[in-house]
């Protein structure tokens, strides 16, 4: 509700605003109550965010997140594609094929120009425990490598006393915060911590 205002306001920035997530037609039709990347363009989004851990979980399903990825490029916009692997599935050391399949389901058949891939560990959001960096450095390589080089953010838990060292991590090409965003004055720490 907030991106038209926001985007007026940050016009002469380099912010740029983007949505959490769309509907899978870009086409207006009887989809009650929700948003499709055209609307979004038109409000001021440049991007959005796709395959959100949280939308998974309610039942989002990797065909559906191809739908709406090629909804988003289709409208202009640059999508934020989420992967990541829950805590039995990490536990099963089954991480890679859980990406793997991600990624080529999530991307089947995608101009990936202007898609950035972000890796959330499931079991990572909102605990407060980050994978190790050697870890995370082979997992993003491998996501790099997967996806044909695409940007990969990182995301899960990133807090102001974990981003100086999650930006030792070389592969990472950015972050996506969740719950420290929400408080302004953590969120401008965590870029403060990520630019000096």
């Amino acid at each position: 509700t907030l991106i038209r205002p926001m985007s007026k306001k940050l016009k002469k920035s380099n912010i740029e605003v983007g949505a959490q997530n769309c509907h899978e037609k870009d086409s207006y039709g009887p989809f009650t109550g929700s948003v499709n990347s055209k609307m979004l363009k038109n409000v001021g989004a440049k991007y959005v965010i796709v395959g959100h851990s949280e939308n998974r979980q309610a039942g989002e399903t990797d065909k559906l997140i191809n739908q709406k990825i090629k909804s988003a490029l289709r409208s202009g916009l640059k999508v934020i594609f989420c992967i990541g692997e829950t805590l039995s599935q990490k536990r099963k050391k089954i991480t890679k094929q859980i990406l793997s399949k991600q990624i080529k389901l999530g991307l089947n058949k995608v101009q990936k120009k202007n898609v950035i891939i972000a890796y959330e560990p499931v079991w990572s959001i909102g605990t407060g425990i980050i994978p190790k960096s050697d870890e995370l450095l082979k997992t993003i390589d491998f996501i790099k490598n997967e996806a044909k080089n695409n940007k990969v953010l990182y995301g899960g838990s990133v807090n102001t006393n974990n981003i100086r060292d999650l930006k030792l991590v070389r592969n990472i090409d950015g972050f996506l915060i969740g719950g420290a965003s929400q408080e302004a004055k953590k969120f401008i720490d965590i870029i403060k911590k990520t630019y000096n």
